[in-house]
């Protein structure tokens, strides 16, 4: 497939909705942040996020949402949490949210924490900050995808963390997108059109069973 391929869309997509539809989920994942407390479960969590996401009036969810707690959070999309961890007082924790409004994928995930430990505290601003100095890469310097993500290896290890390279970013578009899926970010071999891609950024503590998620719309 080539690169042309790999970024199609359909008949309905427009930019100011793909925008929109990243908008709505952030305001999403916000709301869902102020309402996780400590003693909760993953799966209340969970529970929670769908109910956030039918008050925001969300058309569908096009993938599954995820709540992960503790060292859940070193946890690939595709695995399954450990049981049904409760979020203490001192914990980390990310939401993964993908969604539909305006007929367009909303695709977006963030790390919070709880209490006051620092390192946790910091896991969680370093992958926000990873992701926006490899976002200025893309921006600035119009590197392709496969260019990317080795920037973000170095520059993690650059911060003291370890990204997962097994998550390496995916297309979005109107929905679905699976119809022209164009492969992972981190394997397109040109610079990715903004609305087109999620910049997915997990890393994990060098010492410590947890880590941290951002993601976002390259736009």
């Amino acid at each position: 497939m080539n690169a042309l391929a790999k970024e199609a869309v359909g008949e309905v997509y427009d930019i100011d909705s793909m925008k929109y539809a990243q908008a709505m989920t952030w305001r999403a994942i916000d709301r869902l942040s102020t309402l996780i407390r400590p003693g909760m479960r993953e799966s209340e969590a969970i529970a929670l996020g769908k109910q956030v996401l039918a008050e925001l009036e969300m058309q569908r969810i096009w993938h599954p949402l995820l709540v992960r707690f503790g060292s859940n959070t070193l946890k690939m999309f595709k695995e399954r949490s450990e049981g049904d961890p409760l979020l203490g007082e001192d914990d980390i924790f990310f939401i993964d949210m993908g969604a539909v409004w305006r007929g367009h994928e909303g695709d977006a995930g963030a790390t919070f924490t709880t209490g006051t430990d620092k390192e946790m505290a910091a896991c969680a601003a370093a992958a926000k900050t990873l992701f926006d100095t490899v976002q200025q890469r893309w921006a600035n310097e119009r590197v392709a995808g496969q260019a990317l993500y080795r920037y973000a290896e170095e520059q993690a290890e650059a911060m003291g963390w370890r990204l997962n390279l097994n998550i390496k970013g995916h297309r979005v578009s109107d929905f679905p997108h699976a119809i022209y899926r164009g492969g992972d970010l981190g394997d397109f071999e040109r610079c990715p059109n903004a609305g087109l891609w999620i910049l997915e950024i997990q890393i994990a503590h060098p010492g410590k069973p947890y880590g941290a998620f951002y993601e976002d719309l390259l736009a």
